[in-house]
């Protein structure tokens, strides 16, 4: 019986909190979850009203610690996500940034995969980490890591099978690759920064001064690779991500550097799984602006 009363109760009170809210309007209900989403992410804002702790008044110090709670499993979430950047710059000064970071950009989707990919755009304009020209280009790679690991598999194709392309339709021929397949391109040594950095990486003395190094970061089987590659390799990757056919593809490469090696980056590219199929194009739609994404 005693159990009886007690679940009773606890209906009672729970049809009069459904009255409370189906006494709200859609656009006021509305109103609240955004002033309350708001006031979350900025310190500086009241307890939202109509906000209530146990004793029915508003209570700061209980919403502050919530907020706050907030506010940490976020950082946390970007610190997870970017070793690298917080390595290099440091826990005090990478929570500060992480922090402006959070109330400028709050979460947009529930899935917290997902957060944390504008962050190397808003490294580049975040002025106190202007004395770290390349922090920006680490943290791109960072990102890229992250949508690799987590990208859908796909199954690579045999390079025999290109065999069966007569030799006047190969211009012609457009690959598919892996979903996995990112590349990040630096003027600064951003790959050799990031290696030295992330997991049990060394940190090493490098001269920034020493050229751009560009990635291709891509994840055929079960791990993430993250490989150095030329720029016009990088120009060649862009271009057929981007469904240019290998004759234009090769082209834009050929522009950047004289020197590309078409077979040599086919060959690694084969090598690496990272071509999981192809097709024939009739006409030529690609543009060279298409590689400016």
């Amino acid at each position: 019986m005693a159990h009886s009363h007690r679940h009773q109760g606890s209906a009672s009170s729970l049809s009069g909190e459904i009255d409370v809210r189906s006494s709200l309007r859609p656009d006021d209900l509305y109103d609240r979850q955004r002033h309350f989403a708001a006031a979350l992410l900025d310190p500086d804002s009241p307890v939202p009203a109509g906000l209530l702790g146990p004793d029915r008044e508003p209570s700061e110090k209980r919403f502050n610690v919530y907020r706050n709670n907030v506010v940490v499993g976020l950082v946390e979430t970007l610190r997870a996500a970017y070793p690298a950047v917080c390595r290099l710059v440091g826990d005090e000064f990478f929570a500060a940034m992480a922090r402006v970071y959070v109330a400028l950009e709050p979460p947009r989707s529930p899935i917290m995969l997902d957060y944390g990919e504008t962050f190397a755009a808003f490294i580049d304009k975040f002025e106190p980490a202007n004395s770290v020209p390349y922090l920006a280009d680490v943290a791109r790679l960072e990102r890229a890591w992250v949508e690799a690991y987590h990208s859908a598999e796909a199954l690579p194709i045999d390079p025999a099978r290109l065999a069966t392309i007569d030799s006047q339709s190969l211009p012609r021929v457009c690959f598919a690759l892996h979903p996995s397949i990112r590349v990040v391109r630096s003027t600064f040594p951003a790959v050799r920064i990031w290696q030295t950095n992330v997991g049990g990486g060394e940190p090493v003395a490098i001269d920034l001064t020493s050229g751009g190094e560009h990635a291709l970061v891509v994840r055929p089987l079960a791990e993430v690779e993250v490989r150095q590659i030329p720029a016009s390799a990088a120009t060649f990757i862009l271009s057929v991500a981007a469904h240019a056919p290998i004759a234009d593809a090769a082209t834009l490469a050929l522009e950047e550097d004289a020197d590309f090696d078409l077979t040599g980056t086919l060959r690694d590219l084969f090598a690496v799984n990272t071509i999981v199929g192809w097709s024939l194009r009739e006409a030529t739609l690609f543009s060279p602006t298409a590689r400016v994404a």
